[in-house]
């Protein structure tokens, strides 16, 4: 799995608990504890009864998308899954670090976060030789949160500490209907980034345009995605679960703009089997 791309499209299969925590109803975690179709009566005991108080979720599964954000080229990667819920739902473990609820109110949420930003290889591609990597840093953020019926509504702000020393936010909709055994879900969403960010990823310096043979370029803030998805999930049993999901991300502004990019269209698709203790 590339340090960059393969958690990044895990947590957009997933449907972050740390990146967003949008849509509960289209996330894994929340799916499987929904009413199946035939619900046991009787509680797990002992360790599995622990596990089943925690919403423990494991699985794994793949992802079939671009190198790197902006390549032209694509590739399978493996995406093993495990996340878990303590203290009343107010402490969330996904594959991407930590999220704390902090406010709950009826349909509103506001929640901390923390994990990590995996930053990039130049090894990952050969149209990246030269301009070297950007390195992992921790992440602390926060994000709020709405559910309006079957469509929540989520806004996100991330500080990189490392890496690109970068902000970013995220900005999202995300509309689920379950019919049956089934649950459909659809979602949009667009990502800001400052210029530390942007620099580190689409920017080109003199230096790295020496080395790479890639023009000299200037990332300013703005604007970098805009990204839809669609999704349906298939409840199997009361532990069993199996997702599809497709997404197409459309780097805009500055990011669309750079030589780094050599396409800014990037779809990409995703299967994944879950167990929800």
């Amino acid at each position: 799995m590339k340090k960059n791309t393969g958690l990044t499209l895990l947590s957009a299969l997933i449907v972050p608990l740390v990146a967003s925590n949008a849509t509960r109803a289209a996330d894994p975690g929340v799916l499987a504890t929904g009413e199946p179709p035939e619900a046991s009566s009787e509680r797990p005991s002992g360790f599995r009864g622990k596990l089943h108080d925690w919403n423990v979720v494991i699985g794994a599964g793949a992802v079939y998308g671009p190198k790197f954000e902006g390549s032209k080229d694509f590739e399978v990667m493996p995406a093993p899954f495990f996340s878990a819920s303590f203290f009343n739902d107010y402490l969330h473990v996904g594959p991407t670090g930590l999220l704390v609820d902090i406010y709950k109110v009826e349909n509103f949420k506001i929640s901390a976060k923390g994990g990590m930003e995996f930053g990039r290889d130049e090894d990952d591609s050969d149209h990246l030789k030269g301009l070297g990597d950007i390195d992992s840093g921790a992440k602390i953020g926060g994000v709020i949160s709405y559910e309006l019926g079957p469509i929540e509504l989520t806004a996100g702000i991330d500080k990189i500490i490392g890496g690109s020393d970068g902000v970013t936010g995220t900005f999202g909709a995300e509309y689920s209907h379950m019919v049956g055994q089934f649950i459909f879900s659809a979602g949009a969403s667009a990502t800001w980034a400052d210029k530390n960010y942007m620099k580190s990823y689409f920017g080109v310096t003199p230096l790295q345009s020496a080395r790479s043979g890639l023009a000299v370029y200037d990332a300013g803030a703005g604007f970098k995605r805009i990204d839809l998805s669609a999704s349906v999930t298939y409840l199997a049993s009361e532990h069993w679960f199996i997702r599809g999901q497709a997404e197409l991300g459309i780097l805009t502004g500055d990011a669309r703009d750079s030589p780094v990019v050599q396409k800014d269209t990037q779809p990409s698709v995703m299967m994944f089997i879950g167990y929800k203790f």
